[in-house]
């Protein structure tokens, strides 16, 4: 058992916890840690998926849960804040290096109350090469927040994580 004293902080530790699908961002660094509640040993944690239906977040749950009962917190909860909801903007700078460095090009401002019907027109640069020259092959990619994306310049294709 940890003594209160050696405790490490339950925000420190949720915080660090990495994202089941962007393995390379923490929860943090993503921006889904809405809230952590320290009371003793007992903490809530409050986490605001990327979307409401998101099928990490009961994953994101049990490895905060995990993550901080091995710190010595024995009454734990993860509870699920959707207001406000999640936005990309919510991601860090540091999570957008990451992003970039792991070869998915990140996310630019969020435009609230704007829904993009029609084919992208953004300058979008390649996280291979920093080239301009890009197009987007799909509005889809391998989870529902990422569009499939290929430079003209070094012909790598790339994901792209979609403003929300």
């Amino acid at each position: 058992m940890v003594t209160t004293a050696a405790r490490p902080d339950a925000a420190q530790l949720a915080g660090a916890v990495p994202d089941p699908e962007l393995p390379m961002l923490t929860l943090a660094e993503l921006g889904v840690l809405a809230g952590v509640e320290q009371a003793g040993s007992a903490v809530t944690v409050w986490l605001t998926p990327t979307y409401s239906g998101c099928p990490a977040v009961a994953e994101m749950a049990a490895d905060v849960e995990l993550r901080l009962r091995r710190a010595g917190y024995t009454e734990v909860a993860v509870r699920l804040r959707l207001d406000p909801p999640w936005s990309t903007d919510a991601i860090t700078p540091a999570g957008k290096a990451k992003l970039a460095a792991a070869g998915i090009a990140p996310p630019g401002p969020a435009r609230p109350g704007l829904l993009q019907l029609g084919p992208t027109r953004l300058v979008v640069h390649c996280p291979q090469c920093g080239s301009a020259a890009t197009e987007e092959l799909s509005r889809f990619g391998s989870t529902a927040c990422k569009s499939l994306w290929r430079c003209r310049d070094c012909r790598e294709p790339f994901e792209r994580m979609k403003e929300i």
